[in-house]
C-alpha cells in the first residue's frame, strides 16, 4: 500500500529543514597569515612536543602546538614528529 503524497512531501520538507539547520552551523576558517608555521615546523614541534609540554607546566606562555598554523600540513608534520617518539621507544626496547 502506498503512502499518500502529502506524507512523502512532508518527509522531503523535513529532510531539507534538517540539512539547512546543520548547514547553518558551518563556518569558514580564517585564512592563515603568510608566515604561519607549515609542515617542517610542525615536524619539529611534534618532535619537541614532550619538552614543550614539560616547559608548559612551569611557564604557561610556552605552547605545545603552534597557533595560528597553516592547517593540515602543519598537523601532518606535527603528527609525524610526534610519532617519531614511538620509533625511538621501539628501538630502545630492543
Amino acid at each position: 500500500m502506498r503512502r499518500p503524497r502529502v506524507f512523502r512531501r512532508k518527509g522531503h520538507v523535513v529532510a531539507v529543514a534538517v540539512l539547512l539547520a546543520l548547514g547553518a552551523c558551518a563556518t569558514q576558517p580564517y585564512a592563515p597569515p603568510p608566515d604561519a608555521p607549515g609542515f617542517f615546523l610542525g615536524l619539529v614541534h611534534g618532535f619537541l612536543s614532550w619538552f614543550a609540554l614539560i616547559a608548559h607546566i612551569f611557564n604557561a606562555e610556552i605552547r605545545v602546538y603552534a597557533f595560528p598554523n597553516a592547517g593540515g600540513w602543519y598537523d601532518f608534520g606535527f603528527l609525524l614528529g610526534l610519532s617519531a617518539w614511538g620509533g625511538v621507544a621501539a628501538a630502545a626496547s630492543d
